[in-house]
């Protein structure tokens, strides 16, 4: 009890390390996993491991084989997990970058990883390619970490994060298959009947998966599910298959989950987010548990078995040669320049799906008698923990070398997607402003997503903002949202990472009572709420320009909107088309060439006429 006990608080205590210093938590979890098993036995009096998975007579946690099932379970429930995250619309909107690196990449990687893993270890061909498909997979899990505090060009950041989201699936699918072709072929060679038994498994796997998915889905959708129960009957289901799968056709039960977890991902379920928040939780204790019993099952003989010159050698042909061999294939036409393509190709760690399947495809293949499958495991660790290490240390000083920096942080993340929110959203974005519009509100998201906004469907409460690695180039944050409550937690969440420029609320209704002696900066406007500005938008849907070459006129100006018309103040824009909030009119430089910027009725003023709506239809 003490051993369990002790693996679940060391597993969370490492994912709050990992939350705490922005590093993949695969990195403490493996590290963990190591110390309290094969190099406890360097420490302990007895050459015992501190914690030790396999029951072995006198202590331990797993008699017989039930780590091996507990390992093959939990990797089922999170490659079901990444199945869901595989969505076609998401393929086709990333660009034929991405959908080159996901192919042209991994095919790269497999074939030049096999190749190398045969003649520099002398492996045989068969484990050689299972530990190159094992390796294709890097994973958001180990990205979004070391890039979340990187300012990056936009299109750098979503090339790598989509990257690792869409690879995740497809890379255990590729190990899936091979594993399962080694499976069957076994002694017997390249033979009728294991090609017959590697169908059967296809066949299963796909078949059990798609019914699978196709039950659940009907189930959800006619709400014979309590709501409940939704997510305590998606997990049996998901066992239930993956058991039965593997009865029908074994080693199937692998193939099937992931087939599963594709077909939900592409369905329309509107509880789908509901249940991929459930198995990402899920899989954080999963992960926790798994990968300190993983990393503390292996044997201190395996791990010596790779501590030589041809690990070394192997390492630097995968993070030297083929990662950038394969991303400048893939970029080959692409807009990205060479310093671009050159961080990216820095960028390639292992994560968590790779280490995971290769203790269990090890493991199995060990037991099977499988020559050289001894070495599929303790590589894969190796280049999980070189890579991820490797990246974690230097990813940040590597992009300052080849200059993928941004000089400053002008994106702009606006929290509420409103008519309002979507009229400034515009104009900015045409005045070369990166913006991201935030909301919970299905409706408002789409209505955004048609005028061609970024607009992401998230809570503010969740973590979905702090993980999100296209936000890197935000620096100002605009909290508009007809809820003062969750304006001013934005700005107490978010201000310093979103807002680190700038963080600006709405007035609240207390506010306008007294708005003559607001004094408070951090205020979008200090005459009007979420209403009123609704008001203005209403009547006067678009955004209007009038120049100003001087403070004395950019202030009468700036009163006579606020107190004769039923205008809004936003912005000031300088002759060079940068756009400077209006926190302190005051102090404020104003000079030639210079442009109030406003929502509301366009106007005339000491002969200044208005420069042409910037949104000429409405935006409904």
């Amino acid at each position: 009890m003490l051993e369990l006990a002790g693996i679940i608080v060391l597993g969370i205590l490492a994912q709050w390390v990992a939350w705490k210093f922005k590093i993949p938590a695969i990195l403490p979890l493996i590290l963990i996993g190591l110390f309290v098993g094969p190099i406890s036995t360097l420490l302990s009096e007895d050459g015992s491991q501190w914690i030790q998975p396999i029951w072995n007579g006198e202590k331990g946690l797993f008699p017989g084989e039930g780590l091996f099932y507990f390992v093959s379970l939990a990797i089922g429930i999170i490659l079901f997990e990444g199945g869901l995250t595989l969505r076609r619309g998401e393929i086709s909107k990333v660009g034929p970058v991405i959908g080159k690196l996901i192919s042209l990449g991994s095919a790269v990687t497999f074939i030049g990883a096999g190749v190398a893993a045969h003649y520099v270890f002398g492996l045989d061909w068969r484990i050689s390619f299972l530990f190159a498909a094992l390796i294709i997979v890097t994973g958001p899990t180990v990205i979004t970490p070391i890039l979340r505090n990187i300012p990056l060009k936009k299109d750098v950041s979503a090339v790598l994060k989509w990257e690792g989201i869409l690879i995740d699936p497809i890379g255990a699918l590729v190990a899936v298959l091979v594993f399962e072709f080694i499976s069957v072929e076994g002694d017997a060679g390249f033979t009728k009947q294991a090609l017959v038994e590697f169908g059967k498994i296809l066949l299963i796997g796909f078949s059990f998966g798609i019914a699978g998915g196709y039950a659940l889905y009907i189930a959800i959708k006619k709400k014979w599910i309590p709501h409940y129960l939704l997510n305590v009957v998606a997990l049996s289901v998901v066992l239930l298959i993956f058991v039965e799968s593997d009865l029908f056709a074994h080693e199937s039960g692998l193939l099937s989950v992931v087939v599963m977890g594709m077909f939900l991902g592409n369905s329309d379920l509107p509880n789908l987010k509901e249940l991929l928040y459930f198995k990402e939780s899920l899989s954080v204790l999963l992960i926790s548990i798994l990968f300190i019993l993983l990393a503390a099952n292996i044997d201190l003989q395996d791990l010596l078995l790779v501590y030589n010159w041809k690990t070394a050698i192997l390492l630097a042909i995968i993070i030297f040669f083929l990662r950038p061999l394969g991303v400048f294939l893939s970029t080959v036409g692409s807009t990205l320049k060479t310093n671009e393509k050159m961080f990216i190709s820095w960028v390639g760690p292992r994560g968590i799906v790779a280490a995971g399947i290769a203790s269990l495809f090890g493991t199995k293949l060990v037991n099977q008698g499988v020559p050289g499958a001894e070495y599929i495991t303790p590589l894969v660790f190796v280049v999980v923990l070189v890579t991820v290490l490797l990246n974690a240390t230097t990813a940040r000083y590597f992009a300052s070398i080849v200059g993928v920096f941004l000089k400053s942080s002008e994106g702009i993340v606006v929290i509420g997607a409103s008519k309002v929110s979507r009229l400034i959203g515009t104009y900015l974005e045409k005045n070369g402003r990166h913006v991201v519009l935030v909301d919970t509100n299905r409706l408002n998201i789409e209505k955004a997503k048609e005028l061609g906004l970024e607009a992401i469907n998230a809570n503010i409460f969740s973590d979905d903002l702090t993980d999100n690695i296209e936000l890197n180039d935000v620096g100002f944050l605009l909290a508009m949202t007809g809820n003062d409550e969750i304006n001013k937690q934005a700005l107490t969440r978010f201000g310093d990472s979103l807002g680190e420029n700038g963080s600006y609320r709405l007035m609240n209704n207390q506010e306008m009572k007294i708005k003559d002696n607001v004094t408070n900066k951090n205020l979008i406007s200090k005459t009007h709420d979420y209403i009123k500005l609704t008001e203005v938008a209403r009547e006067f849907p678009s955004i209007q320009e009038i120049s100003v070459d001087t403070q004395e006129k950019f202030l009468k100006l700036l009163g006579h909107i606020q107190n004769e018309y039923n205008a809004v103040p936003l912005f000031l824009k300088d002759d060079t088309n940068e756009i400077f909030f209006i926190d302190n009119p005051t102090t404020m430089e104003v000079s030639e060439g210079c442009q109030l910027v406003y929502l509301g009725k366009p106007i005339d003023f000491e002969d200044v006429v208005t420069a042409t709506n910037d949104t000429e239809e409405d935006i409904e």
